[in-house]
């Protein structure tokens, strides 16, 4: 008669994801729809999202046969995207002339907390200089990613890394806005009107956005597509005026319980052993990232129009649908996160590659190997 054990791990496989994708997904969506459920009851911040990705990783820890196929990902960032872009307003361009000390400080914000980074996962985390380099970088998952790889690092490793980091910010930085900005997110109103109350127009002008947004980002190959492209959308007939239609909350929650269950069913497939090792060595990139976010938020915001909130939700590495979602949650200015989000990127992206290359021939071309 077989053991408890050979029999829980024959049905795992039986069970698995790669056999049934969706009912997985579904199982997933019901597991994170109970950990928001907790989370709002105990008016935690941001409930749906993080109750539901706190579920979902728990989850994974154990194997529990759940998983989020890649294919649920576009449509839900279109989804985001629209919500996104429907904060801008007309008044978007007078504004832009006030954020030049706060894109010169999240420039010297990326330098100093990538390196510092990068040097922790070097010299305390021991890892090998390409793995440790694209790890450390804040921000470009897939990017970082394929980089690591082509310079012979361990792109598995940069992968796992990178979810980790977005997990830790996106689960910390709601309580640390609690605590510096004295506000309670779990307490707050609703954050938009009901999907009764919301006219048939808004609903068209999401669909519409949407669908266009998709299609624009495709045809200009802009990363991250489905999120920027329906974003960019909205954002433009918001600032033009020919609407201001905005999400109801129901979609809202929606979203936040979508995106945190796909982010806690990031480490499916991976080693229980593995994932705390990794959780562990990114309690040091957490704190090394939150510190120099805080501190540069302080110093910022005394150089420009902006507060210490606003700034730490615009200079955070955790995510920039994640982090806009929390500048919803707030009522801060999305369009000024999400901005600054996407400048963070872009640097990140065209300026990872070329400074390691240096950093590569300084050192003779050559890393000495320490795993």
């Amino acid at each position: 008669m077989p053991s408890f054990s050979t029999a829980y791990r024959s049905a795992l496989q039986a069970f698995s994801p790669t056999n049934f994708p969706y009912l997985r997904f579904a199982a997933a969506l019901a597991l994170g729809a109970v950990g928001g459920w907790l989370f709002a009851r105990q008016r935690l911040p941001l409930p749906w999202m993080l109750g539901s990705m706190t579920a979902c990783t728990l989850a994974a820890l154990v194997r529990v046969p759940i998983a989020a196929p890649p294919v649920m990902r576009p449509p839900m960032s279109m989804l985001i995207g629209v919500m996104l872009g429907s904060a801008f307003s007309p008044q978007f361009l007078s504004q832009l002339g006030t954020w030049i000390a706060t894109i010169a400080g999240l420039i010297l914000f990326l330098i100093i907390s990538g390196a510092a980074c990068v040097a922790y996962l070097r010299y305390v985390a021991r890892f090998d200089l390409p793995t440790a380099y694209f790890a450390g970088m804040p921000g470009g998952l897939v990017e970082m990613v394929t980089l690591s790889s082509e310079h012979g690092g361990d792109s598995r490793m940069v992968a796992l890394f990178h979810t980790a980091r977005i997990l830790l910010i996106v689960f910390t930085l709601p309580f640390l806005v609690e605590f510096i900005g004295g506000v309670t997110l779990g307490a707050r109103a609703s954050l938009g009107t009901s999907v009764a109350d919301t006219p048939w127009e808004s609903g068209a002008w999401l669909a519409a956005t949407a669908l266009a947004g998709a299609l624009l980002g495709n045809l200009l190959n802009l990363r991250a597509a489905f999120l920027i492209g329906p974003m960019l959308a909205s954002a433009l007939v918001h600032v033009l005026g020919w609407t201001d239609f905005k999400p109801p909350t129901e979609i809202i929650n929606g979203a936040q319980l979508v995106l945190g269950t796909i982010v806690g069913c990031s480490f499916i497939g991976t080693e229980p052993a593995r994932i705390l090792r990794i959780l562990a060595l990114s309690l040091g990139t957490t704190v090394i990232l939150l510190a120099a976010t805080l501190l540069f938020a302080i110093g910022v915001s005394r150089m420009s129009t902006y507060g210490v909130v606003p700034l730490m939700l615009a200079y955070s590495p955790g995510g920039l649908a994640e982090m806009s979602l929390i500048a919803l949650a707030l009522h801060v200015e999305v369009a000024f996160v999400a901005a600054h989000h996407i400048i963070r990127l872009f640097l990140v992206v065209t300026g990872a590659s070329a400074v390691f290359s240096l950093l590569r021939s300084d050192r003779g071309g050559k890393s000495d190997g320490t795993g």
